[in-house]
């Protein structure tokens, strides 16, 4: 059986009939990026607008969406992240700092990118895998420390995060397959694409040097030698997540 078939018999007969709320509209289409009054270049592919931010954040390309919100985010790491005018020391030591989120040391790059300065080449913070199922777009993120997050076709959203979660350790085998594709490829220059469509899979890896990815038709990444091995890692993450109950979060972002 096929990873997008095991994905459909798990998880497609729990999804359907449960993309949408009472009062909660698409605002726009996976191929029509739309602001929000948060930024450029977002893609809203699921139902449900908190799952459209969460989507948007994996990819942390986007400042303006980490804006301080609460009392934590005025606090380091992100008072100094967040600022209009970061500490360029301070960012070269947050983004190096390997016990950091990788989400963070991701922000942290790309602010020293964005200010011009020389950063280390393929140091890999995070991969995000998506594809396309039955019911919608499975989206699946690890990132450096080891962090999961998972948005299921269906809006759900399962998060995993803190020292010796329950799917910790296939979070870093993911990561360790990972690092032998973006050693292959380089950096995408260009802004982040739409979703994948329909039969494709995505593999996006934020990168110290910028967003790397790679797509193709599923079938043929399944035993592609760089891609198989990451595919596999990631089904076998995906049916941990899901024996654990997709209804159930842990964490916040």
């Amino acid at each position: 059986m096929s990873w997008i078939d095991k994905l459909k018999s798990s998880l497609g007969a729990k999804s359907a009939g449960t993309n949408s709320e009472p009062g909660e509209e698409k605002t726009a289409t996976a191929e029509q990026p739309s602001d929000g009054g948060r930024g450029t270049g977002l893609y809203h592919p699921f139902d449900k607008s908190q799952t459209n931010f969460f989507y948007n954040l994996l990819f942390c390309d986007d400042i303006k969406l980490f804006a301080p919100g609460d009392t934590a985010r005025s606090n380091e790491p992100w008072s100094n992240l967040l600022a209009e005018h970061p500490d360029s020391v301070a960012l070269q030591s947050l983004a190096m700092d390997e016990t950091q989120e990788g989400r963070v040391r991701a922000l942290a790059y790309g602010r020293l990118r964005a200010a011009g300065a020389l950063v280390p080449t393929k140091k890999t913070l995070a991969v995000i895998v998506e594809v396309q199922l039955q019911h919608g777009l499975d989206v699946l993120a690890v990132f450096a420390e080891g962090g999961v997050r998972y948005l299921n076709q269906s809006g759900k959203i399962a998060i995993f995060e803190g020292a010796g979660h329950p799917v910790e350790k296939l979070a870093h085998d993911m990561l360790k397959v990972a690092q032998p594709i973006v050693d292959r490829i380089g950096p995408w220059e260009k802004g982040r694409l739409p979703p994948p469509k329909k039969g494709n899979v995505r593999m996006t890896f934020l990168v110290s040097d910028g967003l790397y990815f790679g797509e193709g038709p599923l079938n043929l990444m399944q035993s592609d030698p760089m891609a198989g091995p990451l595919i596999g890692k990631a089904t076998q993450l995906l049916q941990a997540i899901v024996e654990l109950g997709v209804n159930s979060t842990s964490g916040e972002l």
